[in-house]
C-alpha cells in the first residue's frame, strides 16, 4: 500500500518542512545539455553541474556531519536559486511503503521552516539507503528541484563514505570559465 500525503507531511515535519501539495503536472528536469539518461551525479561541469566546496564533502563518520551536510546543503540551495523567496522548493520522494520492491516517486512542493534540520531530522523521505552500508546512524540523500524546473540539487552520498550537495544549473555554465 502506498504511503498517503498526510503520512509523507508527517514524516518531514522533523526536517522542518511543511507540505504544501502533491505535483500533478509533468515535472520537466534541468539536464538538456547532458546525454539521456544522465543523474544529476553524473553530470559533468559542461552539463551545468556545480559541486561543494571542499569543506562541504563530509566523511559520514563525521561526529558533525548533520550541520556540515545542512550547511553546504543550505549554500547550495540559495547560491543556485533552488529555494525561490517564500523558502519553497520541490522534493522527491518515494510513496512506496517500506516493503515495497519499486519506488513511487513523486515531485512534493515545500515550504522551508524558520527552524530545520534535514540532515539530522531522520525522515523516511530523506534517507539514503545507500548511505546504510556504510553506518548505522541517520544519513540523508535527497533531490530538490526549483519552483521553475532551473536548478536541481541532490545531496548524495558517494562510494567513498562522503556525503555533498550538487547543483545542476544549466542557465549558469559561464560561472564555470571564471
Amino acid at each position: 500500500m502506498s504511503l498517503t500525503d498526510a503520512a509523507v507531511a508527517a514524516d518531514l515535519v522533523p526536517a522542518g518542512l511543511e507540505f504544501l501539495e502533491r505535483v500533478s503536472e509533468e515535472v520537466t528536469l534541468p539536464l538538456p545539455a547532458a546525454p539521456p539518461y544522465y543523474s544529476p551525479a553524473s553530470c559533468r561541469p559542461e552539463h551545468g553541474r556545480f559541486d561543494s566546496e571542499p569543506e562541504h564533502v563530509v566523511d559520514l563518520q563525521d561526529p558533525e556531519m548533520p550541520a556540515k551536510v545542512n550547511a553546504g546543503w543550505w549554500r547550495m540551495a540559495t547560491e543556485y536559486g533552488v529555494i525561490d523567496h517564500r523558502r519553497e522548493f520541490l522534493l522527491n520522494v518515494d510513496y512506496s511503503d517500506l516493503d515495497a520492491v519499486e519506488p513511487e516517486n513523486a515531485w512534493i512542493r515545500v515550504r522551508l521552516s524558520g527552524e530545520w534540520d534535514l540532515a539530522g531530522s531522520g525522515s523516511i523521505a530523506l534517507r539514503s539507503g545507500f548511505g546504510g552500508l556504510f553506518t548505522d546512524r541517520f544519513v540523508p540523500e535527497f533531490s530538490m528541484l526549483s519552483l521553475d524546473h532551473q536548478a536541481m540539487l541532490n545531496t548524495t552520498v558517494w562510494g567513498n563514505g562522503t556525503i555533498s550537495t550538487i547543483v545542476i544549473r544549466p542557465d549558469r555554465l559561464t560561472e564555470h570559465a571564471k
